[in-house]
């Protein structure tokens, strides 16, 4: 593990999938700290409002102390500079990710070249998963048990039954 060096890993996570969490737990391993930066996403429709989004990402973390979960808005490399993050932490499940990622990482060394980028493949079992194609999925009726933690899969069939 690096000396006392705070990554952030910013994103939506709308839901938190079993593929964050497993970019979390070896971030936890290569980083004295690791803030999951939670966008508030204005830009973005979300399924879940900021505070579900936190609470689950609280949830997938508790056994973590040295992971903290913090909301933010407009620019991540801004978010990073406030909090002394020396690194930015970004996951790469395929070649159209990497096209975008080493762009998004271009801009964000231009705007703080202070705050390194770092890329990490998920595991295998989760190269394929995106919380995008796991809201799909579940909207329209399909089984995403095998993508998300059972208790974040609760909270999604919640959100989606249907209201009387």
């Amino acid at each position: 593990m690096a000396n006392d060096i705070l990554a952030i890993y910013p994103g939506t996570f709308d839901p938190i999938t079993l593929g964050h969490e497993d970019m979390l737990h070896r971030a936890a391993r290569l980083f004295s700290r690791v803030t999951v930066a939670v966008a508030i996403a204005h830009h973005k429709k979300t399924l879940f409002t900021l505070d579900e989004r936190l609470h689950m990402v609280r949830e997938a973390v508790k056994d973590y102390p040295h992971i903290q979960v913090e909301p933010f808005e407009g620019l991540v490399t801004e978010f990073a500079t406030a909090r002394g993050a020396q690194v930015m932490v970004r996951g790469l499940r395929s070649g159209t990710d990497f096209d975008y990622e080493f762009q998004l990482a271009g801009m964000n060394r231009a705007l703080r070249p202070e705050v390194e980028s770092i890329f990490l493949t998920p595991s295998t079992p989760y190269q394929h998963i995106s919380s995008t194609l796991v809201r799909e999925i579940a909207m329209l009726g399909g089984d995403v048990t095998q993508f998300v933690a059972p208790t974040i899969h609760q909270q999604l069939m919640q959100k989606l039954r249907p209201t009387t």
